[in-house]
């Protein structure tokens, strides 16, 4: 049985993540910026009541993450696995259009706050002697460049950071990976920063590759669990949308009817 901590884990990937750890008899710490959480994902948490916290934390804020480390630690003994989820995105707009409170929302969260997330996990780990820490990459970990989402693509940092991290970590018997989820139907697709409908649902190109090759988080969350709870290699990358499988789902996307958007 495994502690387990997920920043952002309110609904998405975190939330489906959170969910199959429970399934696989994991105790769990949720967190986001509400005070509580939502009736309906109470709703979906209550089989596994006694298995779970939920703890309010903003990750641009290291305090914060602190908090979040020390009551998890409090409640279940140990983290044995800390997961940097939370994420923030921008308007579907080309950089030059883009607000600047937005723009210093998605650096705090995307960066800053993974950074400050993996510091805490990394000291607090030593200490113990034992754990994993992993951040969920994004569009741009790649290097690809889809125009009106370069903000976003500013994940290759997180990527570099974690790789880095990793290194310093050899001998320590902590280790340091990297999920890439691919795309994902969230709130980050559908909705803008401020709950409205997102643009880039009139943009007929982008839907016609998203659902190509986008999944649920549900699908994705499936994948990822079970190879974090068997991982004890450092610096390793989960990657869910693989090159062949994105090959195969170009190949035969005229015969699919499982459109998300």
């Amino acid at each position: 049985m495994k502690n387990v901590v997920i920043t952002g884990s309110t609904r998405g990937i975190g939330l489906a993540m959170a969910i199959e750890f429970l399934r696989a008899g994991c105790n769990v710490t949720l967190s986001g910026r509400g005070e509580a959480l939502a009736a309906a994902t109470l709703k979906e948490l209550s089989p596994f009541e006694g298995k779970y916290i939920y703890v309010q934390c903003n990750v641009q804020e290291k305090a914060s993450l602190q908090n979040l480390w020390d009551t998890s630690w409090k409640q279940w003994g140990n983290v044995d696995i800390w997961i940097n989820n939370a994420g923030q995105n921008t308007p579907f707009l080309f950089s030059w259009e883009t607000g600047e409170t937005y723009i210093e929302n998605l650096m705090k969260t995307n960066i800053i706050g993974m950074i400050y997330g993996s510091q805490i996990a990394a000291a607090e780990m030593l200490k113990q002697g034992h754990g994993a820490i992993y951040s969920m990459e994004g569009l741009g970990s790649n290097n690809m460049i889809q125009p009106k989402t370069i903000l976003y693509g500013t994940k290759c940092a997180l990527t570099y950071f974690m790789k880095g991290l990793a290194k310093e970590l050899e001998g320590t018997g902590i280790i340091a990976g990297r999920l890439s989820p691919g795309m994902m139907l969230t709130d980050f697709i559908t909705k803008t920063p401020d709950g409205e409908q997102s643009e880039v649902l009139s943009d007929e190109k982008f839907k016609k590759i998203f659902n190509i090759l986008a999944d649920k988080p549900e699908t994705v969350a499936k994948f990822f669990v079970p190879k974090i709870l068997n991982n004890t290699k450092n610096d390793v990358q989960f990657k869910w949308l693989t090159n062949s499988k994105a090959a195969w789902r170009f190949m035969t996307a005229s015969f699919r009817k499982d459109r998300l958007i």
